[in-house]
């Protein structure tokens, strides 16, 4: 290789490597505009809910003459950064999907219970699990996971991968579906499968739809655990928040006050 391809050689490299500090400077610069533009976003709609009086909690989305108003204020597009919105999405997602397939189990229950009369419990606690798993689920897990992306609180992290770890454990007991247990898991779809076999059809449907959410629950944990550790949450932060939190409660000062004035008191009648 004579003097001038080396020359030659070296203003490639030298080329190559300015091109790409080039091409990441225009990446970065473009995610700093998506979030001023974010930012922007978000404070605009903000002062828009002040301006219409703040926010009105609209979930679950009830008819105006219900008898009882909505619970929560849930948009995944105001609260939520642009970054996280598609995981808090899924996991929106998964929740009603894990609703509806309680909800079906409640037929599989019932049709296992037309074809085998000794199954009512099955059946009663097909209704039981639907009425109770899914507001506990939305209030338990949902909400912080909601709240941590909303608010970058390490605290609700940690709620959240407590909670949720107990109900990816459900799911795997969903889905292996123990006998007497008001699932139409795998066991009991086998079992159903001897009584009547367009019966047990319908119960290996569910028995895969609880499969299914077991399965995509630990896929997502495993997601929400790595976005968690890129944002800088921690358990020290999170002992913080709830240390902030507890003080901060107005019980919790009014109980403080009421047990210092009754030391100060019980202190002044010992020396008089």
């Amino acid at each position: 290789m004579n003097e001038f391809e080396r020359i030659f050689k070296k203003f490639n490299l030298i080329h190559t490597d300015q091109a790409r500090a080039q091409a990441e400077l225009m990446r970065r610069q473009e995610e700093l505009e998506r979030k001023a533009a974010e930012l922007d976003r978000r404070e605009r709609e903000m002062q828009s809910l002040n301006a219409s009086g703040g926010r009105k909690n609209n979930w679950p989305p009830l008819p105006e003459k219900f008898p009882v108003g909505p619970c929560f204020y849930h948009d995944i597009s105001v609260d939520i950064p642009v970054e996280f919105q598609k995981t808090v999405k899924i996991m929106y997602y998964l929740w009603m999907f894990h609703t509806a397939t309680l909800f079906l189990n409640i037929f599989g229950c019932l049709a296992w219970f037309c074809v085998d009369s000794q199954r009512g419990v099955d059946f009663g606690l097909a209704m039981l699990w639907f009425m109770l798993f899914t507001p506990c689920s939305f209030v338990c897990w949902y909400r912080p996971l909601y709240g941590a992306f909303r608010s970058d609180s390490s605290f609700r992290f940690f709620v959240f991968f407590f909670i949720y770890i107990c109900q990816f454990g459900v799911h795997v007991m969903q889905a292996i579906g123990i006998t007497g247990w008001g699932v139409s898991g795998w066991i009991s779809a086998l079992t159903g499968l001897n009584k009547s076999i367009p019966v047990g059809i319908i119960m290996i449907l569910i028995a895969a739809l609880f499969t299914a959410s077991a399965v995509i629950s630990l896929i997502m944990f495993k997601k929400v655990h790595g976005l968690y550790r890129t944002t800088g949450a921690s358990f020290e932060k999170a002992q913080q928040e709830f240390a902030t939190g507890v003080m901060s409660n107005k019980t919790v000062q009014t109980a403080a006050a009421n047990a210092a004035s009754t030391a100060a008191r019980g202190a002044f009648k010992e020396q008089f």
